[in-house]
């Protein structure tokens, strides 16, 4: 098999494992699975599990697009491959619970290929994932990062800190002067030091997502909460559609390229809500998040210091 073929394997496992733990891990909900094509080429497998037990909603799809001109957003960091032809696989998720205790999630795991005229295709992978909690608890983003460093170890003594970096930079809402969440890792335009040791990473990281989000859900699924927990999430929830609809490379991408725009806007929640110049009262739980968790620490550094 060629190399997009050997990543869309896994891309395509990676899918349904991930559905089928968050089946699980929901009490036996299943997934409405949904398939769509692209009139430009390609298409993809949406998957969307609304109202169980634990998700609120959770989207976990799988796309294969390809077309003859690369769009803007993926061409802004590669300006040399402005028109050519490319393919894309990927696998994104976001996954919205009920419980304001159990942060929200995202993920991503992507394969890009360029033609290049008298060349060789040009390559890269992307991706990585992010928590977003709204009443965060020390143990679980110590815990999260935990995870994300032992998938990272394997590649190298800085690759932990270099893509938690990254995150940190990438999913920060400027016009908010704050992080989305706790972040995690960001990775993109990965092609060294080879095909082999760069799509290891991306099943190293890709594999990993599910150990460090379920034990954390599982802590706090039965956790009590009541209007005042509830009606913060949603205020919450909509800094992440702004982040979504403003900056997300994904969504972006996906739009730009004529995807299935269903599938590309279910990463938003099902319910959220936005209130004019609101503040949290000073001292309480919701000023907690905004003061120690909303700005890039070193949350292992500091829980080994």
């Amino acid at each position: 098999m060629n190399q997009l073929d050997v990543v869309k394997d896994y891309l395509l496992s990676l899918q349904n494992r991930i559905v089928s733990e968050l089946e699980h891990l929901d009490g036996g909900a299943s997934f409405l699975e949904d398939f769509w094509t692209r009139e430009g080429g390609g298409g993809g497998c949406s998957r969307v599990l609304r109202n169980g037990g634990v998700f609120e909603q959770a989207g976990v799809n799988f796309s294969h697009v390809f077309g003859s001109e690369l769009p803007p957003s993926a061409t802004k960091t590669r300006p040399e491959l402005a028109g050519q032809a490319f393919q894309a696989v990927g696998v994104s998720l976001v996954l919205h619970p009920h419980n304001p205790y159990i942060p929200t999630t995202h993920a991503n795991f992507r394969f890009f290929t360029a033609a290049v005229e008298d060349e060789n295709p040009v390559w890269w992978f992307g991706g990585g994932y992010d928590l977003t909690p709204y009443y965060p608890f020390h143990e679980d983003v110590v815990e999260w990062h935990s995870h994300a460093k032992s998938a990272c170890d394997p590649f190298g003594d800085d690759c932990y800190a270099r893509y938690k970096k990254c995150c940190d930079e990438y999913f920060f809402l400027k016009h908010r002067n704050e992080t989305r969440g706790v972040g995690g890792l960001f990775f993109d335009d990965l092609n060294e030091p080879d095909f082999d040791s760069s799509f290891a990473f991306l099943q190293s990281t890709g594999d990993s997502f599910m150990s460090a989000y379920v034990p954390i859900v599982k802590r706090r699924e039965k956790h009590p909460f009541g209007e005042r927990q509830r009606d913060f999430q949603l205020y919450r929830r909509g800094r992440y559609v702004e982040f979504n609809l403003i900056y997300d490379r994904g969504t972006i991408f996906g739009l730009q390229s004529g995807g299935r725009t269903e599938s590309i806007l279910m990463s938003l929640p099902p319910k959220v809500r936005w209130e004019y110049d609101w503040h949290p009262e000073p001292g309480s739980p919701e000023a907690v998040l905004y003061s120690d968790y909303l700005r890039p620490r070193d949350w292992l550094g500091e829980a080994n210091g």
